[in-house]
């Protein structure tokens, strides 16, 4: 049986980085869209998905930096 390079203990930043990012976008509903509502809420843009994976990479690069330490 192989053993990994690394324990279970230990993971790599860009893991924890990318768990952070994930955590992060989920509970601020990230990219979500708020649906119609009562009373006036101005408009909701619609994003493309490229300036929506632009935006997730650029907080995928704070969380890096975050992990490091930098």
């Amino acid at each position: 049986m192989e053993t990994s390079a690394f324990s279970l203990g230990n993971r790599r930043n860009e893991d924890i980085a990318l768990d952070l990012m994930k955590f992060i976008a989920m509970t601020t509903n990230y990219g979500k869209i708020a649906g119609p509502g009562a009373g006036f809420q101005g408009t909701a843009s619609v994003e493309k998905p490229e300036d929506f994976a632009d935006h997730l990479l650029a907080l995928y690069g704070k969380c890096r930096k975050a992990v490091d330490g930098k």
